[in-house]
């Protein structure tokens, strides 16, 4: 998906729900945020449970209010969905209620033309829902296999950071969805920015490697 720089501002919903990873959520929303305070209006960030009630984080650490629930939360341009450990991402594909509710939302704006962006394990949560079905994807080292077990239909790439298929954009673990946060700012906002945010950031990591 090609950006105009500024041509408008982007909705970017990041998806939280209970026991989801904390760096998964925060490196890329703190990425975006960064570049929004560089280049103003060019991203509305907020987070989305599917309800507005608190969601206890990876080992319960603390809790987390939506900014909005699945009813009242504007159109999304950008859908991220964060990992969690893999035991509880496993209870998620086989929960009913979870895929006719949340995978249903992201799916429903997916096929309306949303770009999805999963870090870590947040790819393994779409297993089932057909949005993985004939793409390049990736996800943490640890579910490699079961992804690729789950989802016959897609392609499961190794020992890349993350995968670039226009609409959908998949991570490798935890840190590379910093990296796919800032690759994708750079192709919306330019290099410039990206370099600014990586001086803010003081980070010493920055991975360039991405397969299309």
């Amino acid at each position: 998906m090609k950006h105009e720089q500024n041509s408008k501002t982007m909705n970017v919903a990041f998806l939280v729900y209970d026991q989801v990873e904390v760096l998964d959520l925060n490196g890329p929303l703190d990425v975006f945020v960064k570049a929004n305070a560089i280049q103003p209006d060019s991203y509305c960030c907020f987070t989305v449970g599917k309800t507005k009630e608190p969601v206890y984080t990876e080992a319960n650490t603390m809790a987390v209010i939506p900014t909005y629930d699945l009813q009242t939360c504007p159109k999304p341009d950008m859908i991220v969905i964060p990992g969690a450990n893999p035991d509880h991402i496993m209870k998620y594909i086989q929960d009913k209620d979870f895929q006719g509710t949340v995978l249903k939302w992201i799916k429903n704006h997916y096929d309306a033309g949303t770009v999805v962006f999963t870090v870590c394990t947040g790819s393994m949560l779409l297993s089932g829902t057909g949005i993985l079905a004939g793409h390049d994807i990736t996800t943490h080292s640890m579910l490699l296999d079961a992804l690729e077990q789950y989802n016959p239909e897609a392609n499961v790439l190794r020992n890349v950071r993350y995968v670039d298929q226009e609409q959908l954009i998949t991570t490798a673990g935890i840190t590379a969805g910093i990296d796919a946060a800032l690759y994708l700012i750079g192709k919306h906002l330019g290099q410039e920015t990206v370099d600014t945010v990586v001086k803010i950031f003081e980070y010493q990591n920055n991975k360039t490697d991405v397969s299309h």
